[in-house]
Formats: structure tokens, C-alpha cells, sequence
């Protein structure tokens, strides 16, 4: 059992786990942004450490002080929450490296399935059928027409490192592509620290089922029956429950 768990994450995420830990009797460790001093998140937390300034970039993005946060609270464990670092491959190995338990996906795992590109890919190795689209990450607007046209309109250009309906952009004509493409990506860098961008075939009124998988590091896993969500999602994407209303239409 641990017995103190950093939480490097914001807002509703963190009061969930800090909720959680108060119930296992596990002591908390808030990390917030200077924008973020009088958050519910540090108020409820055992403990809470400044970890930079307002841009995600400079704080919950920032691996390097929320290590250092870690380290000078004698966190045992980092629950990242969702979204932020928790499908960073980097930060899984550094936090390994540091002695300290990240609660999440091991590096390997999110090298081939976090970040969404990868994740297709293997997918597409085992055989699973795909939404047609980029084979990988794009890695320029010319090759972003290309296959755009390849594929037919409408296509949807997605952000490889996202999450929460972020860096993406639906594209109904050839005329608007640039202008998403650099919305897109400029979105993508700002939440993600990262502007790499894929392309799917536009699916207008999916059916989205997603069905959740909980693992132990003993070989041990079960799944949580599936959910039948009517969000009206429109990037095909099941990993992240993104809704239609979050998605700018171009």
C-alpha cells in the first residue's frame, strides 16, 4: 500500500483521487499553477507544491518540478490522472528511473498506445480494422493534402498526443484544410507540447462503445463491461469519449 501519492493533475481529476486516497488512508500531495493557488484540489490535499507558472507547458506539463515535488514531499507514487502526462512514455520511465511508482501504463505500453498514431499502427499489426485515414503522423501540410484527397472528404484531422476533443478539426472542403491544419496543430502545442497530427476518414454520427481495462503489474486484468455512450462523437475515437459539441467544425 502507499503511503503518500502525488497527484499530478487539476481540478475534478485530483479531487477524485483525493477523495479515493482519504477513504484508503493514504496521504495526498496536490501539485497546482500559480493560476490554480486557490483550486478545491490544493485546498483538500495533505500537502500541495507550486509547480510553475499558468501555461500547462510551465507546470503540469513540466516533468522535471513535478518530480522535484515528488522528491521534497517523500511521494512514494504519481497518479497523473487523465489527460496532462499520464500517457507520456518519457515521464513513465522517468518516474521509474526515479524509484517512484507511476500509477498508469508502463513506458513500453504507452510507447505503442498512448499516443494515438503508434496506437493505430498497432492495431492495425494485429489485424483490427481501422478508420481509413494517414498511416502515421503527418509530416507536412503537402502530405496532408495528399492524403486528405487519397481518403475523400470529410476527413478529420486529429492531434496524435490529444485528448478531450483538443487539436482536432473536422474538414468538409479542400479550401479549408490549411486553415485547420494550422489551428490543429497550434491547439495541439499549446495543450500538449506536442503538434504532430494523423487524419481519419470524417464518420458523422458514430456509435460510440467503449469498453475499460484495469491491469495490476502481477498479470492480473479485468474489464469494466463496456459503455454504450449516445455523445454523438464524431472522430471515431473510443479511447477518449470525445463529444461532437467539443469538436470545431471547419
Amino acid at each position: 500500500m502507499f503511503k503518500k501519492i502525488l497527484i499530478a493533475n487539476r481540478g475534478e481529476i485530483a479531487l477524485r483521487v483525493i477523495r479515493t486516497c482519504k477513504e484508503m488512508g493514504i496521504k495526498t500531495v496536490a501539485v497546482y499553477s500559480t493560476v490554480d493557488a486557490e483550486s478545491l484540489h490544493v485546498k483538500f490535499a495533505d500537502e500541495a507544491v507550486c509547480i510553475g507558472p499558468a501555461p500547462s507547458r510551465d507546470s503540469y506539463l513540466k516533468m522535471s518540478n513535478i518530480i522535484a515535488a515528488a522528491e521534497i514531499t517523500n511521494a512514494d507514487a504519481i497518479h497523473p490522472g487523465y489527460g496532462f502526462l499520464s500517457e507520456n512514455a518519457k515521464f513513465s520511465k522517468i518516474c521509474e528511473e526515479h524509484g517512484i511508482k507511476f500509477i498508469g501504463a508502463s513506458p513500453e505500453m504507452i510507447d505503442r498506445m498512448g499516443d494515438k498514431a503508434n496506437a493505430k499502427a498497432t492495431m492495425k499489426a494485429a489485424g483490427v480494422p481501422c478508420v481509413p485515414g494517414s498511416d502515421g503522423v503527418i509530416e507536412s501540410f503537402e502530405e496532408c493534402e495528399k492524403i486528405a484527397k487519397a481518403t475523400g472528404y470529410p476527413v478529420m484531422l486529429k492531434a496524435s498526443a490529444g485528448g478531450g476533443g483538443k487539436g482536432m478539426r473536422a474538414v468538409w472542403k479542400p479550401e479549408n484544410l490549411k486553415d485547420a491544419w494550422d489551428s490543429a496543430r497550434q491547439e495541439s502545442k499549446a495543450a500538449f507540447g506536442n503538434d504532430d497530427m494523423y487524419m481519419e476518414k470524417l464518420i458523422e454520427e458514430p456509435r460510440h462503445i467503449e469498453i475499460q481495462i484495469v491491469g495490476d503489474s502481477r498479470g492480473k486484468a479485468c474489464h469494466l463491461s463496456e459503455r454504450d455512450s449516445d455523445q454523438g462523437t464524431t472522430d471515431g475515437d473510443a479511447s477518449q469519449g470525445n463529444s461532437g459539441s467539443d469538436i470545431p467544425q471547419t
